[in-house]
This record gives structure tokens, C-alpha cells and sequence, in this order.
């Protein structure tokens, strides 16, 4: 007996070891599926008939928590994705020793069986040296950097926006495809200033450069928070054959495909992938891309992650979710879906509306923790399967509601399926739509039920009779209804004459205790919105604008119909926005907060007790609001034409709809309404959050300064207020992120970056054309240093502008983007420049059109006004010639 079990398990070793045929899952349940946090996916596995030959892994169960490696190296796996794309970690310490100058480093991918995306980077920390990355086949050389060291201040400067600029840091990119790297790193000739001398060299993969401190650029240990930034994507290749036809013709008993789909690899080999680049399977099995839907969750699974509750189908490990597409990952109490590198963090499940709340994560991770990601579907299968945004563009948005089915069947063909999602009893089948597009089914529980319609008996009744002062009178529950009688009638219930006037009665008192219900319903929502904080500050201000109005929650519902999702503008930095009608026939903009939670109550309050005492022309007006729902809800005038981000980055590919006046006007009039707000309001006013999508447009392109939730106002003989740091990324001022200290020159040092945004037309971060992030500022203010700002203007700018105007444009935004607060100037003081710029820019205009003996027509007296060059509108004519100072002199003359 022993002899034959010797004999089965050599066999099996020798089978997978000479590259057999795609197991099944069944066949591999021995194996061990996880270790410690990550989950197992053939090929990879560990132990004999385990794993394919060359995905062999080792579990090391003396560390705590376990940790994951490749074959018996030092690369740790961090995580593994069934589609094989493999999150992981690639770091040296290289100690520089005195007389010692060249050093190498070097890593092979294990059997050649993974390569390094190209949007992978190498990073060094350290000072003075050169990095030189040669190919791991040809010995040629592929890229190479510089890291430098100047003093800290100047450093610190570098590393400011998180990018590795040759100042402490460097970054080399990847090419192509490859399964190794050899590097040599060379240190300079060039003295080393202390403290740098002798620094320890960081090196490792990653998939995108971070942020670093300082401290860990001049520390000699990699600390935990260095080591967890330090990951990279390896995506799976079977190297046994050269391509897919050969794979298949010539060695079909090693072909690895268990799904039959086959995709060649740029640099040799194939990988495997479910059909439709579905995430439903694993395609290194038989048959298990072919998945259905499982309505038995294994038992004891966690339904929750931080404060976001999983309900099934939704689940987190392996057996909690009904098929791999509900897969979602728990990571720093944050639910996480997404395709490796996008992250998506998941708010809100809503199981009754078939909705998930997502918000997109930054971009750039803090370097003290971990970049957290998952595989959630193929490219682009968002769409088609599994999720779908209420418009195209949520999907690259920071936010979203998002709709989910089942599966792209109807009600009709899933009842007719063994793998029906609706199993609980009391539960119905919705059709999932978006406009005319059909996305598939999904479950609810019926009309007096609640819970969830994916388990057995998931929607138990609702049980009125149990909700405090939901009947006044006697109550008697039934199966998915209920029936109130009132307290003194109930003796009339046995006289057959009384049985129809009691039903009578009962119908008009349940309608007047709907009503009766539905109204201490709004009051006690008008008490947690903070109302009576809200009316007692707008009728003790002198200073709030008269058509303030309180909305009733019918007038909105009416307006926008019933919140229909068609009337969703977008979506605000706290809430979805929503076009509505009113019945006077005003077009407003509505928005609905999304969470309900203390701090968003206190920046509505906030929001609605700034906007109320603002009357400015370039300032976003507010009508009202509504204090009766469950959510606040704000109502603004109508804006048509987006935003200036819209604009500027809309399709790069075609000239931007604005002009260069058109760029010099809006920007001269949000910069008076920033003025307004910190010099000539009643109280003094910090936006706290001044950026391109904060500035719209109307419908005859003018700027409207928008989004007053993050605002604070401060009393006059304040300059500054400590406050939490709030702000956007590439827009924040460095001074208050350091600090804490709001002052207005904060809002100065944003403003400036919506400067350089007309000129270059580019997002604060952006991609070179080498696919590297940049930080907007920093290249800007370098150009101006190196005299090649020319070379980062947008062309339209170029051919528009004149040599003076971008200079005097640029030179305002110099002075905006200085780092000290202090050394920027007022807003007052931008304004003033911008229309010094712009009134010399229509005088030049004017004389090119005056005849050489000063004979000057006229124009209407409205256009003027349009243009800004007239100083009484109520006059009929103005002469196209006058001298600056005239012009400024009418300028002044304007009433704001």
C-alpha cells in the first residue's frame, strides 16, 4: 500500500513538473489556497501537483503575519489575481562604501515566467550617482538617470509634489516587456555635501513613483513604510513554447490554456484569459471560466470591512461571494474594487437599488502605506457585465454610482436557469436598464420585506406594528402588510353596519396619518439638517441676500422627476448634481448630498451661510435650499457650459473652444471674485478649494466661482486660522499642507495654478511623452528658470497671444506659485495686473483698427460693455482710442 501511494504522489509530481495539461478545480482542492492575507491562483501553488512547472511558491510560516514568495527567492508576493497578475515586491539596500565606486544589482524573473509591465518603474533613493539600466538578454543599454544633492531646503522643494526629479531621487521606466533587469549604479565624482555623504542607496520596483519624505531619503535602513511602497505588477507568461500555434499544435499535452483563449506575448510565450477578458474563471483551469452563479455563500464569511457592510452576493474571501466578479478586497478598513493600477474604494452597497457608491482613489498613495488594488474584470468589462456608471464619464471621475446585475439575462431566461439569483422567498426580478441599453437582472425583496433576496429566506416581513409612533391606534401586522385602527373603534368592528364606515374611516385616517407621519418625518429631518441653526443665522444676518428661499421637498421632487438619473449633471465634491425646472420656468442646478453624516451636514450649513451673504457677478448664485429630506439639498442658478476644466482638457486632439481673450477675461474675472471674497465681503471668506472644476461657465463663457463647502469665513482682524487640511492635489498650497494655516494666500497659490492651466493647457499632473507623471508647477516654474517657457505653452496660446501678454500672464503666476505665503501677493493685486494686462492688450487691439490721423468709428455701447472697455454703460458711443490710463481710469469706475 505504501509502495503505491509512493508511486501515485511521484507521478504526480512528474506530471505537473513536465508541463501537463490544465487541472481542475476539483482536482486541486488538496491544495493549499492562501497564505496568511493572499489567495492562491493556479499556475502559482505550493507543494507537489500543486503548481505548474515554474510557478512554484513558499509559504514562510515563521514570519508574522505569513508571507508569500516566488520559488525559494527573496521577491514576496503581496497579492495574486486569477487573471495571473502578480502584485510584487522588489527592493535592495545597497550601503555605498568609501573607495567603492560601481555597483550592480540585478533580478531574473523565476523560470522566466514573468514580466515586468511597462508601466513599471525602477526608483533610487540616494545622492550622487548615475543609474544606468542595461536589457537583460542583449546587455544593451535601455535608460538611465541622475540622483543629485543640493542643500535640504532645495530638496525639499524637489520632492515637494511627490515626483522623483534627479533630486534625491530618480526613476527609470521600463520600455518594453522584460523578465529581468541589470543595473549598474556609479557614484559621482562630484563632492557629496553632508549630510549625504556615505547614504544608503534605496532601490526598488514599483508601479509608479511616490511620494518620499526626507527622513527616509537621508535615513540609512529602509524603514516598514518605505518597504511597503515598493511594489510592482508581473503579469504571468508560459514560456514552454514561443506562441499560441505552437503551443497548441506542437505540445498540445502542455498547453496551459484550461479556458481554450490564448493571447501571445510580445517577448516570447502566451498567457491565458477567460473569454471577454472576464474575471469569472480562472483560465489556467478546465471549464472554470465557465462559471454560474452560486447562491450558497459558505458559512462564517466577514460582512463588513471598516465601517461599509458586504452583503452577498458581495463577499470577501473565496466561498463568500457568488461569482469572482462580486469579489471585493478589504484593506486599511477600506473596500476596494478595480483593475490593477485603478482603485476604486466602495462606500455603499445598496442591494434594494442595485447600486454601489465608489469614490476614486488618488492617484498618488502616501508612502507610509501600502497601495492597495484589485482585479475586478477585464478592460473595459465595467460596462458590459457587472458595473455601469449612470454616465460614461463617472467611470474616470473621482466619484460614482454605479448599477450592478447579476448577469445579462432577463427576468424571463434567468427563472428558466438551476443558477436563478432571486432564491428567497418574497422576492421579485427587476430588469436592469441604462437609457435603452439592457444590462441584465438583479433581486429584490417584495413590497413589505426587507433584507436580502440573494439568500434563502433573506426577506423576512416587515413588522410596522413594531416601528415607534408608525400607528396611532391598534395595530395588526400581516404577511407583507398591515392594518391601523384607531383607539375607540375598534367595538364597532362587529356590527355589520360598521364594517364598511370603519374601513372608510380607517382609509381617510391612514391618509391623514401618512400625511401627519410624512410631516414629523420632514420636521425631524429640518432638526438634523440643522435648520433652525440655518433660518435663525439667515434672519439675523444683515448681510444674506433677500431671495434666499427655503424649497419644500415637493417643489424639488417636481422639478427634477423624482430625482430621475437622467437629470444628473455630475457629480459635486459632496453630492449628485440634478437639473430641475421650477414652476416658474427656471432652470436650476440641484445637489443632493450623497452621505449623511455630521460633517457633511456641517459643510452644507457651511456652504448655504457663505453663499447666502455673496452677491457678486462671477460668483455662483444660490437660490435656496431644502431642509426636509433625509439628505440637504442646495439649489443654484443653471450653468451651461461645464467647467473651465471641461474646457481646457476636454479632447487635447482639436483647439480648445476658449480663445486666448477668452482665457485672459475668465481669468481676470475669477480673480475678482476671489478679491471680492477676501477684501470686499462683509466678512472674509477662504475658498479653501479654488480649481478648474470650481470654476463654470455660462452660457456666454462668463466665470462662476463655485463650491463653498470647504469655505471658511473669519473676522476681519483675523490673517490666518489653523484648520484641517482640505484642498485638491496639484492645487494645494504647500505653506497650509505643512502648516495647517489657512491664510488667503492660499487661495493666491491655487489661482496660480489655474494661470498655468490657461497657458499650457495641461492638468496639474500630467503625463510626459514618455507616459511619466509631472507635476505642472514644478515644469512650469522650471521653464521659466531654464528661459524654454515656449516649449510647454499650448500651441493655440502661441499663435494667439503676444511675446508680452505670456510673459506678463507668466509672471503673474510666478509670483502666485511662490512657496512663502508671504512673498505672494493680495488677490487684489492679481486682479489689478490681469486687467492692466487685458486693457493693454484691447488698447493695442483698437490702434491696429484706427486710421494714421486718428479718426476713430464706434461701436454699439452693449458689445463694449461685453468687452469691459466701456466706463457708462448708459452711453450710446465711446471712441475706439484713449490711453491706458483712461482706460484704467473707467475700469475703476465699474461697480463690482
Amino acid at each position: 500500500m505504501q509502495l503505491v501511494l509512493l508511486w501515485i504522489i511521484a507521478s504526480t509530481v512528474m506530471l505537473v513538473a513536465s508541463g501537463a495539461p490544465p487541472p481542475t478545480a476539483a482536482s486541486l482542492a488538496p491544495c493549499p489556497k492562501t497564505c496568511g492575507e493572499v489567495n492562491i491562483w493556479y499556475p502559482y501553488g505550493i507543494g507537489p501537483g500543486c503548481f505548474r512547472q515554474g510557478f512554484e511558491l513558499t509559504c514562510d510560516t515563521t514570519s508574522k503575519p505569513l508571507k508569500l514568495f516566488l520559488r525559494n527567492t527573496k521577491t514576496q508576493v503581496i497579492s495574486l489575481y486569477p487573471s495571473g497578475t502578480v502584485l510584487a515586491s522588489i527592493m535592495y539596500t545597497i550601503p555605498m562604501i568609501h573607495g567603492v565606486d560601481t555597483y550592480n544589482l540585478s533580478w531574473d524573473s523565476p523560470g522566466r515566467n514573468l514580466n515586468i509591465e511597462t508601466y513599471n518603474y525602477l526608483a533610487f533613493l540616494g545622492c550622487g550617482i548615475g543609474v544606468y539600466l542595461f536589457h537583460p538578454d542583449t546587455g544593451n543599454l535601455v535608460g538611465h538617470c541622475t540622483i543629485k544633492c543640493a542643500s535640504m531646503e532645495e530638496m525639499h522643494m524637489a520632492t515637494e509634489g511627490g515626483i522623483c526629479n534627479g533630486m534625491g531621487c530618480c526613476t527609470v521606466t521600463f520600455p518594453v516587456l522584460f523578465r529581468g533587469f541589470r543595473v549598474t549604479i556609479v557614484k559621482s565624482n562630484e563632492t557629496i555635501p553632508q549630510p549625504f555623504d556615505n547614504i544608503t542607496i534605496k532601490a526598488f520596483l514599483t508601479f509608479r513613483p511616490y511620494i518620499f519624505s526626507i527622513a527616509d531619503l537621508l535615513s540609512n535602513k529602509i524603514n516598514a513604510s518605505t518597504v511597503g511602497a515598493s511594489m510592482a505588477y508581473l503579469s504571468t507568461v508560459i514560456a514552454d513554447e514561443p506562441n499560441c500555434p505552437t503551443a497548441r499544435l506542437d505540445n498540445k499535452t502542455q498547453f496551459a490554456c484550461g479556458s481554450n483563449n490564448c493571447i501571445d506575448v510580445a517577448n516570447g510565450g502566451y498567457s491565458c484569459a477567460c473569454p471577454g477578458n472576464s474575471d469569472d474563471g480562472n483560465p489556467y483551469l478546465l471549464d472554470d471560466c465557465k462559471q454560474e452563479f452560486n447562491p450558497t455563500p459558505k458559512k462564517n464569511c466577514s460582512r463588513s470591512c471598516g465601517s461599509t457592510n458586504i452583503p452577498f452576493p458581495f463577499g470577501l474571501e473565496p466561498g463568500c461571494f457568488a461569482k469572482r466578479r462580486f469579489q471585493l478586497s478589504c484593506a486599511s478598513n477600506r473596500t476596494l474594487i478595480g483593475r490593477p493600477p485603478a482603485k476604486y474604494e466602495v462606500t455603499n452597497i445598496s442591494l434594494d437599488e442595485g447600486l454601489l457608491y465608489v469614490n476614486k482613489l488618488s492617484e498618488f498613495e502616501d508612502a507610509n502605506t501600502k497601495y492597495l488594488s484589485v482585479y475586478y474584470g477585464g478592460s473595459g468589462y465595467f460596462g458590459q457585465q457587472l458595473i455601469y456608471g449612470l454616465e460614461k464619464s463617472d467611470l474616470s471621475e473621482e466619484y460614482g454610482v454605479w448599477k450592478w446585475s447579476v448577469t445579462n439575462l432577463t427576468c424571463e431566461d434567468a427563472k428558466s436557469k438551476s443558477a436563478y439569483a432571486c432564491v428567497s422567498t418574497n422576492s421579485e426580478c427587476l430588469d436592469v436598464t441604462h437609457g435603452k441599453l439592457y444590462i441584465g437582472y438583479r433581486c429584490k425583496c417584495s413590497l413589505g420585506f426587507e433584507g436580502n433576496p440573494y439568500v434563502q429566506n433573506g426577506c423576512t416581513d416587515i413588522d410596522e406594528c413594531s416601528i415607534p409612533n408608525y400607528c396611532n391606534g391598534t395595530c395588526y401586522n400581516f404577511k407583507g402588510s398591515y392594518i391601523c385602527c384607531p383607539h375607540g373603534l375598534a367595538i364597532g368592528i362587529s356590527s355589520g353596519f360598521g364594517v364598511l364606515a370603519l374601513t372608510l374611516i380607517a382609509a381617510i385616517l391612514f391618509k391623514r396619518w401618512k400625511r401627519s407621519t410624512r410631516k414629523k418625518i420632514r420636521r425631524a429631518y429640518f432638526r438634523k439638517n440643522k435648520g433652525l441653526l440655518l433660518e435663525q443665522l439667515i434672519s439675523s444676518s444683515n448681510n444674506v441676500t433677500p431671495n434666499t428661499r427655503k424649497f419644500s421637498l415637493e417643489d424639488l421632487e417636481k422639478a427634477t422627476n423624482n430625482f430621475d438619473s437622467t437629470r444628473i449633471l455630475g457629480y459635486g465634491g459632496h453630492g449628485t448634481v440634478y437639473k430641475g425646472i421650477l414652476s416658474d420656468q427656471r432652470v436650476v442646478a440641484i445637489k443632493r448630498s450623497k452621505i449623511v453624516e455630521q460633517s457633511e451636514i456641517n459643510q452644507f450649513v457651511n456652504e448655504v451661510a457663505i453663499l447666502s451673504q455673496i452677491i457678486h457677478r462671477n460668483v455662483v448664485k444660490l437660490f435656496g435650499c431644502c431642509l426636509e429630506s433625509e439628505v440637504p439639498l442646495l439649489v443654484y442658478e443653471f450653468i451651461s457650459n461645464g467647467t473651465l476644466h471641461g474646457l481646457l482638457h476636454g479632447d487635447l486632439s482639436t483647439n480648445c473652444l476658449l480663445t486666448w481673450d477668452d482665457r485672459m477675461r475668465i481669468a481676470l474675472e475669477a480673480a475678482g471674485a476671489l478679491a471680492y471674497l477676501h477684501s470686499s465681503a462683509a466678512m472674509p471668506i477662504f475658498h479653501r478649494d479654488v480649481k478648474s472644476t470650481n470654476i463654470l461657465l455660462d452660457g456666454t463663457f462668463t466665470a462662476k466661482v463655485s463650491d463653498f463647502g470647504a469655505s471658511r469665513s473669519i473676522s476681519i482682524d483675523q490673517t490666518r486660522v489653523v484648520t484641517i487640511v482640505q484642498g485638491t492635489f496639484g492645487y494645494l498650497d504647500p505653506e497650509y499642507f505643512y502648516t495647517s494655516q489657512l491664510t488667503e494666500k492660499s487661495d493666491v497659490y491655487s489661482f496660480g495654478v489655474i494661470l498655468v492651466e490657461l497657458l499650457t493647457r495641461k492638468k496639474p499632473i500630467f503625463l510626459n511623452c514618455l507616459g511619466e507623471q509631472k507635476n505642472l508647477c514644478h515644469c512650469f516654474l522650471q521653464s521659466l528658470r531654464d528661459k524654454t517657457t515656449m516649449d510647454i505653452l499650448d500651441s493655440q496660446v502661441v499663435e494667439e497671444a503676444s511675446q508680452t501678454e505670456i510673459d506678463g500672464i507668466a509672471s503673474v503666476a510666478e509670483m502666485c506659485l511662490k512657496t512663502k505665503g508671504a512673498k505672494r501677493p493680495k488677490m487684489k493685486e492679481v486682479e489689478l495686473r490681469l486687467q492692466l494686462l487685458r486693457a493693454a492688450r484691447s488698447r493695442a487691439y483698437k490702434e491696429q483698427e484706427c486710421t494714421p490721423k486718428y479718426k476713430c468709428t464706434s461701436l454699439n455701447s452693449n458689445k463694449n460693455v461685453e468687452m469691459g472697455l466701456v466706463a457708462n454703460p448708459e452711453s450710446q458711443v465711446v471712441s475706439r482710442c484713449y490711453t491706458m490710463e483712461r482706460e484704467m481710469m473707467y475700469s475703476s469706475q465699474f461697480p463690482r
